[in-house]
């Protein structure tokens, strides 16, 4: 290991450093509740943190510092150690930074004799992160001995100089927020002559420990930035974020950290949809009678768009691995084709042997599905498709993750995709992690 470690360092030209990246994450939210650990586009959003960290070069060691049991052994399965629980008193809502490091570095320096050079700071809340910025955050900081820290900026989105303050209340007059040498009215003045103003984010700091330790501050006097692209910039307070930056997941064609295998892009070409029946077309629930008549709930509007991707060349079939007459129903309303295999209980086989006979190359194949039983097809095929509510292993596994869930218009979603796609011309090959 330390071989390795000599090695990447001297790739990256930095002297050799013990950096720990600490990941903070209290159990409780107000905005949002459980949000460290909620899905996002796939994982828990606390995973991307986490890969931010092991995947980063010149982080030698990856710790949460959270209250909470599941969150505990949500990171520890995405390769974190949490080697203590963070004290009540250090999880409430107004508990700053610099009191959660303080005890981190406490803890480690008296129970372990661990004593880092540097700390990251990793937010779970900016989990859309280019893939260098951790790396370039602590080459940064080494290259500046003066330096206390590094904090990552943005271009700001609204120009302070043009900001105002209204220190007598409404009814009287106002005054700008700052002065500007050699420009009498800023407010006034167009945006290309004010000087170029930035904002921090959440996505990485790289502090000297004994800024913390020695000068009581999470980032010191002398702060270097780490300039970002501003598409990266998220910071997820309420749930109308959270579907944003999904979106911004799948579509933004960014270079971003992934805690998974990469995800693949759309097809250029597609010539099959296959649509898993129970909790795809369905909500996955049942009735039954005494007779054993069963009855399923399905969205109507999943047909919308049938007829549309049909003149365009694409078939979408139902797969079913047994027989079952409300297949057969559902199929015949909104008009596709039931595929259902008799003697295959495995899908995988099922979808395999259906390809073979209808001469369909695999990469041309979208498939949908929602449980683990799905996952063999979503290796097979060119792009793999998971439901919203989907199980969090079919989640992880999936190229995508649709926003509707099961039986209530997933289908239809996916067809709206595919054919404003189509329409664009919009196939751009996908960075690492990201689909289109």
């Amino acid at each position: 290991m330390y071989c390795v470690r000599v090695y990447l360092y001297t790739c990256l030209h930095l002297p050799m450093t013990e950096t720990l990246a600490l990941i903070p994450a209290r159990g409780g939210s107000k905005g949002i509740p459980r949000k460290n650990i909620r899905p996002f586009a796939g994982y828990p959003l606390i995973a991307y943190s986490i890969a931010a960290g092991l995947q980063a070069e010149a982080v030698t060691r990856v710790i949460v510092s959270t209250d909470d049991e599941e969150t505990t052994a949500i990171a520890r399965r995405f390769g974190a150690e949490v080697p203590f629980l963070r004290p009540a008193e250090l999880a409430q809502d107004n508990t700053t930074d610099l009191p959660v490091f303080e005890h981190a570095l406490k803890w480690l320096a008296e129970n372990e004799g661990y004593k880092p050079d540097v700390i990251v700071q990793l937010r779970p809340t900016s989990p859309i992160r280019p893939r260098d910025c951790v790396d370039n955050a602590v080459r940064l900081l080494l290259a500046h001995p003066e330096a206390d820290c590094v904090r990552g900026v943005v271009p700001a989105g609204q120009n302070p100089h043009k900001m105002w303050r209204l220190p007598a209340g409404e009814n009287a007059p106002m005054q700008n927020l700052l002065a500007v040498p050699g420009i009498d009215e800023p407010y006034n003045a167009p945006r290309q002559s004010l000087p170029p103003v930035y904002w921090q984010t959440g996505h990485v700091d790289a502090i000297r420990t004994t800024t913390i330790l020695e000068k009581g501050s999470m980032s010191g006097r002398i702060i270097y930035p780490l300039v970002l692209d501003p598409r990266y910039t998220v910071d997820l307070d309420n749930l109308s974020d959270w579907a944003k930056y999904e979106w911004l997941v799948s579509f933004g064609g960014l270079e971003m950290v992934w805690p998974g295998k990469p995800r693949r892009p759309l097809p250029e070409e597609i010539e099959l949809i296959v649509l898993d029946f129970d909790g795809v077309v369905t909500d996955n629930r049942v009735w039954t009678d005494e007779t054993g008549r069963e009855m399923v709930a399905a969205s109507r509007s999943d047909s919308m768009h049938i007829r549309a991707l049909r003149e365009m060349g694409i078939e979408v079939i139902i797969l079913s691995s047994e027989p079952n007459p409300v297949v057969t129903a559902r199929a015949k309303k909104i008009g596709v084709e039931a595929v259902q295999s008799v003697g295959i209980r495995e899908k995988g086989e099922a979808l395999k042997k259906l390809l073979a006979e209808r001469k369909v190359d695999p990469a041309h194949v979208v498939y949908v599905g929602n449980d683990i039983n799905d996952l063999p097809c979503f290796e097979m095929v060119g792009w793999a498709v998971a439901v919203a509510d989907a199980y969090p292993e079919v989640a992880r596994a999936a190229d995508f993750v649709l926003n509707k869930r099961g039986g209530h218009g997933a289908v239809r979603e996916l067809c709206e995709l595919i054919l404003n796609k189509i329409r664009s011309g919009d196939f751009r090959e996908a960075p690492l992690g990201q689909s289109l």
